[in-house]
């Protein structure tokens, strides 16, 4: 059953601090259960800053890298030096300021087509965590965002992405944005054991207030689906972007 946390922070500096010190409670708890740390990183400004601050060294030092496993959300279909690339966003922020193993980092290979991308990552995904056919993963966590038209990761409204049921990774074309993106599909994302939700900003408030009023299993607002089976979703705002919410969890 899904359990669901809504929390405000005050600015944008509160709520990135508070998501780090969470990922290493997290990693830490993770190791000491289950030997390992799996996590599927996000793009976008807001976990740029966490990032940031994971790599500062009393916090990268907090982190045990070696056990920790580094995947990615999503990807835009770029080179991984592109300035539009997630990968890139992350090494720059955070990946090439810390000390982990390079085979711990599983990036999506873009490059390479989106479709082979789509199904390299889910073979790859499909070996790390040993699954059997029919199987989902189950990461420790997954840090995303969410659009003002209600997407999240690289899964858009009325996209066929959303209504995947059975793989576990997709690629498809956003008209919208004229690109292809790669993604893992709302399965996946449910069968985590924690799912972040990093908002900030005014511009998010309309399309936060009508996610978390919208029923999740009828909604056609990609993120409002997002419901871990067995998990928790906590969703991360800052005050800007909780303005139009009709209650008023704790301000953090």
């Amino acid at each position: 059953m899904t359990k669901r946390e809504i929390n405000i922070y005050r600015d944008a500096d509160e709520l990135a601090q508070k998501a780090a010190e969470d990922f290493i409670l997290l990693a830490n708890n993770s190791v000491i259960c289950n030997g390992r740390f799996a996590v599927a990183l996000s793009g976008g400004s807001t976990p740029r800053s966490m990032y940031s601050l994971l790599a500062l060294k009393k916090y990268r030092r907090e982190i045990p890298w070696e056990e920790t496993h580094l995947f990615w959300g999503d990807e835009r279909c770029v080179p991984p030096d592109h300035p539009e690339s997630n990968y890139r966003m992350a090494r720059e922020a955070l990946l090439s300021r810390i000390k982990i193993p390079p085979e711990n980092i599983h990036r999506i290979a873009c490059e390479d087509g989106p479709s082979i991308a789509a199904n390299q990552y889910q073979n790859e995904l499909k070996e790390f965590f040993q699954l059997a056919r029919g199987q989902f993963p189950v990461f420790d966590l997954v840090i995303l965002g969410l659009g003002e038209d209600g997407h999240t990761a690289s899964l858009f409204p009325r996209s066929d992405a959303v209504e995947e049921k059975e793989r576990l990774v997709v690629a498809s074309y956003i008209r919208k944005l004229s690109a292809y993106r790669v993604s893992l599909t709302l399965p996946v994302l449910n069968h985590a054991a924690i799912v972040d939700f990093l908002v900030t900003g005014k511009s998010k408030a309309a399309i936060t207030k009508k996610v978390l009023a919208t029923n999740a299993g009828s909604s056609a607002l990609p993120a409002a689906r997002v419901a871990p089976i067995d998990g928790i979703v906590t969703w991360m705002i800052t005050e800007d972007a909780a303005a139009g919410l009709t209650h008023s969890p704790t301000i953090i």
